[in-house]
């Protein structure tokens, strides 16, 4: 029997997400030790003090299931935003809220749209249910205002009959690019009310004040607007995984009939509570991110290497060659560096910002394997 013919075609058709490649993974594989891992985008502060105090004062209890109505998490979601609870949709990391939507609302005899060089999560979920991805074409290298960045005017050109859902990073990752507000809220007034528009915020706190849309309020004008955020990137919760929607209570409760019981762990529910609260360390993160995207910039500038600006938790840098090699060899110098080849940038890394010492040595990697021979035979995806 061959399983495989058993599946949807979507399915048959996938190549699994590819994560970044773990520290002990590259620690078992090549026998480095000290290891810097600059390939998922996480938050080098990791969690708050208060977050942590929290989570050892919930150990004792964790034989019990989890609140599956995530009550307490939605009370201070609620308030954070001043939305009503019945508007939020609780997910295993903002990922699965995605899945939720391609779940909730595509069928094998639908589309939907995207930009090229988004996040490699859209087309598996668009994929895994049988509907049809429209790609619409990014801005090419050489534009002047938004390298690599959605084009919102090609993307509304990909909208067809068909359509259901579009997807929207702002920023976008793997790029750090992102959309102006006053276009991005023009760009909502064109899409008819039966498209929904998923606005994908994983980095939005990140975002400087002035490029910060106001789209929780925006619901209130477009009803087939959703907003996803996640705790794993500023609030650096990751391996808890939490994240939600946002959107108009109507389109909540569809997501909440395909949401799986207990898809919040109670961990992960406290957690979220107390990073909510704890706003200093947030405004640390910030801080610290800052800094730490001009010193790479300045650092890959000195290096002669161009990048695409970013505002995110990262930014993507171009090798002015394919960069797999050079992704191979960072490893060998204990460096974990993120290759985004499938995204259709195969002479590009894109590197987590992390703290002051952690850019200088993954500067310093770079430096020193842009200046040595670098075998192209030994290539291993990570």
């Amino acid at each position: 029997m061959v399983y495989k013919e058993l599946a949807t075609k979507g399915v048959q058709g996938l190549t699994p997400y590819l994560p970044g490649k773990p520290i002990d993974e590259l620690e078992r594989e090549l026998g480095v030790t000290n290891s810097l891992k600059l390939a998922s985008n996480e938050n080098p502060l990791g969690p708050s003090k208060e977050v942590q105090k929290k989570l050892a004062e919930e150990i004792a209890g964790l034989h019990l299931y989890p609140d599956g109505s995530a009550h307490k998490l939605k009370l201070r979601l609620a308030q954070e935003y001043r939305i009503n609870q019945d508007q939020i949709t609780l997910g295993n990391g903002s990922n699965d809220v995605l899945e939720l939507i391609a779940r909730a609302f595509l069928t094998d005899k639908d589309s939907a749209v995207f930009s090229e060089f988004s996040f490699a999560v859209y087309p598996i979920v668009v994929q895994a249910i049988g509907a049809r991805s429209n790609i619409a074409k990014a801005y090419a290298a050489d534009n002047d205002s938004m390298p690599y960045g959605h084009d919102l005017d090609a993307i509304l050109n990909s909208i067809d009959d068909d359509t259901k859902v579009i997807f929207l990073a702002n920023p976008n990752n793997p790029t750090g690019t992102w959309l102006e507000p006053e276009s991005l809220h023009s760009f909502l007034t064109k899409v008819d009310k039966k498209v929904i528009v998923v606005l994908d915020e994983a980095y939005f706190e990140y975002m400087p004040e002035s490029l910060k849309p106001d789209s929780i309020n925006w619901l209130n004008e477009f009803s087939n607007l959703i907003v996803t955020r996640t705790f794993s990137k500023i609030h650096a919760l990751a391996g808890l995984r939490v994240g939600y929607a946002v959107s108009n209570s109507e389109i909540a409760d569809l997501l909440n009939r395909v949401r799986q019981p207990f898809n919040v762990n109670t961990m992960a529910q406290v957690a979220a509570c107390a990073a909510l609260d704890d706003k200093l360390h947030v405004t640390q993160s910030v801080i610290i991110n800052t800094q730490g995207l001009k010193q790479l910039m300045i650092g890959f500038e000195e290096l002669g290497l161009p990048y695409i600006p970013s505002i995110g938790n990262f930014i993507t840098v171009d090798m002015k060659r394919v960069a797999a090699p050079i992704y191979d060899a960072l490893l060998r110098e204990g460096v974990i560096v993120r290759p985004v080849a499938n995204y259709g940038l195969p002479n590009h890394l894109r590197i987590t910002v992390g703290n002051q010492q952690q850019n200088e040595r993954v500067l310093m990697a770079l430096d020193t394997v842009l200046n040595e021979p670098i075998d192209k035979s030994e290539h291993k995806n990570g």
